[in-house]
């Protein structure tokens, strides 16, 4: 059976004070459940706060970004053996905000990912298409050049064992989701694609994000490729957050 996941992404979010409940409500809150894991994923700033909060609970955590660079003259930038010292797990790589706003393109996503697997991180690898390439239908391909650079650059079996999120960038903080079935069509495609090189990939956790909340996520997670959610504005709830946590059980 595969691992079922929830993870939130923060965004630049958060303060000391808000932080402090928010992380309190979400280790009373979820405990360890089968083969489901949850995590946070913080700014830079508050992952020492996030480690010593959620330390021994069932909530791990993670960074939103990773340099590729290991050390150096690279002022800004935050490596993966940093985000190891503070307890991270998990380093989300390739967001859309990060290739749209930062100029991520798909050969940097990869060396990030090289560097998160270089460091003993887990990567959450994002993917996904605009609304104008929706349009144009070029979904699988767009989805499917972001999947062969990484796998290109890093080999597959980097990710056998990494996270895959399909983020449509259309429906990311606008309120507006793919529907249950645009979701799984797009997940059996990246699963199919990854298959084709390496059958082992055919198990690796593919999860969904673009406006998930616990009216919907439900139906999102009982799609058979669907392993649950990358959640963006509802992982600052602690009562969305658990909600959502919970629709993913099986």
């Amino acid at each position: 059976m595969r691992a079922r996941f929830v993870a939130g992404n923060w965004k630049m979010n958060g303060s000391l004070r808000a932080n402090a409940g928010l992380l309190d409500a979400l280790k009373a809150g979820l405990k360890r459940s089968g083969n489901l894991e949850y995590a946070v994923c913080a700014p830079f700033p508050y992952l020492g706060q996030v480690s010593a909060a959620l330390s021994g609970s069932a909530v791990t955590w993670g960074a939103h970004n990773i340099s590729e660079h290991d050390a150096g003259a690279y002022t800004g930038e935050v490596s993966g053996a940093m985000l190891r010292e503070f307890g991270c797990r998990y380093a989300i790589v390739g967001h859309s905000e990060r290739r749209a706003l930062y100029g991520e393109d798909d050969a940097r996503v990869a060396a990030k990912f090289i560097a998160a697997r270089r460091a003993g991180l887990t990567p959450i690898l994002c993917v996904g298409e605009t609304l104008e390439q929706r349009e144009r239908d070029e979904t699988e391909s767009v989805v499917g050049r972001q999947l062969d650079a990484v796998v290109s650059a890093a080999g597959a079996p980097a990710l056998a064992d990494a996270v895959l999120a399909y983020e449509p960038v259309w429906a990311i903080g606008t309120g507006r989701n793919a529907t249950p079935q645009q979701a799984q069509q797009v997940h059996a495609f990246a699963r199919k694609r990854l298959a084709a090189r390496d059958p082992a990939l055919a198990a690796v956790t593919i999860l969904y994000g673009g406006s998930v909340k616990p009216g919907n996520a439900k139906e999102l997670f009982a799609m058979p490729d669907i392993d649950g959610g990358l959640i963006g504005g509802a992982s600052l709830s602690a009562p969305d957050f658990i909600a959502i946590c919970a629709a993913a059980r099986r």
